[in-house]
């Protein structure tokens, strides 16, 4: 009796349920997120990919900013000090010559990546248009770009390459200079050749995508073609590209490397990577250093283009789970 009015032993207690007033409640801000930033954030997840970059940025940095601080002359000769080992006076050693390796490196690294991101930009550009033309008008323009297309596809490259240098490298070299005409040789020659692939990518992206509803629209309220290949259509179908362009550049570096190893590329006195491979392999038994560093930048720059391409390509893929 005296435990009236009180809850029995055993029951749970009841709860309110009541909504709180409406200036009570808070609501959580909605940060909105672009295509672009949560590319960023899978591709920050892809270790390799962040790793391949950060090599890569180093090796791009340090090529460009290392001759201002690395002060020893590239081209000094010393034969008192010919094909030293690595030391404290000459970090990589030196050559047949007593040249120093490190400042060769980096000079002639400037000239690789050079031409590598050079010979990457002419071949997306070329790539792009001829994919942007057969995709967005089809029939006779896809018919004829697509065989074209073809029939650069069947060509060797290589035997190209060298045809095409050993055919134009004297007289470029006596219009414009031996250096800055064999670089634009070489860039023409390698960008010109390695296409194919991205205007493939281009040309299925505009097929897929002149057909959604947001182009019909567009097309219905007048927009000229122009307008709707480049701010509706390209945009869209740039992922490809973008994995792709990552991509040629280490295939165009190594393409610059034959052929200066094959004594079709640079200068003598211009030490690009691949001309220092070619002139260590005569010393291949008692200076092996001649032709450990110059391979292993090769071999860094091009294996961390790769993993930022592989990167990208997950981090730009629609289909991935966010």
């Amino acid at each position: 009796m005296g435990r009236a009015g009180r809850e029995p032993l055993g029951t749970a207690p009841v709860l309110d349920w009541t909504p709180a007033p409406a200036a009570a409640v808070r609501e959580r801000p909605r940060v909105a997120r672009s295509l672009w930033a949560d590319a960023w954030r899978r591709f920050r997840r892809h270790r390799l990919a962040t790793a391949g970059a950060v090599v890569f940025l180093l090796l791009a940095a340090g090529c460009g900013v290392g001759p201002e601080v690395y002060h020893v002359g590239m081209n000094t000769i010393d034969f008192h000090a010919s094909m030293a080992p690595p030391s404290w006076a000459h970090p990589l050693g030196t050559n047949d010559l007593g040249q120093d390796m490190l400042a060769r490196i980096l000079w002639g690294g400037r000239i690789s990546i050079a031409v590598g991101i050079a010979a990457m930009l002419m071949s997306v550009t070329i790539g792009t248009l001829v994919g942007a033309l057969a995709g967005y008008f089809g029939r006779a323009a896809d018919l004829v770009l697509m065989r074209l297309t073809d029939v650069f596809l069947s060509l060797p490259q290589l035997p190209l390459l060298l045809l095409v240098i050993y055919l134009f490298r004297d007289r470029l070299t006596k219009l414009v200079g031996p250096q800055l005409g064999i670089f634009w040789l070489i860039v023409v020659v390698i960008g010109g050749l390695n296409w194919m692939p991205t205007a493939r990518l281009v040309r299925a992206g505009f097929l897929s995508v002149k057909e959604k509803e947001f182009i019909e629209a567009a097309r219905s309220v007048g927009v000229g073609p122009a307008a709707q290949i480049l701010r509706h259509i390209l945009p869209n179908v740039l992922s490809p590209v973008i994995v792709s362009a990552t991509l040629s550049v280490g295939s165009a570096i190594i393409a610059e490397s034959t052929l200066s190893f094959l004594g079709l590329g640079f200068p003598p006195d211009v030490p690009t990577w691949g001309r220092l491979l070619y002139d260590a392999q005569n010393y291949l038994d008692i200076a092996p250093h001649m032709a450990l560093f110059p391979g292993l930048m090769i071999c860094l720059a091009v294996l961390s283009v790769n993993y930022v391409g592989d990167g990208l390509r997950d981090a730009l893929d629609p289909l991935r789970i966010l």
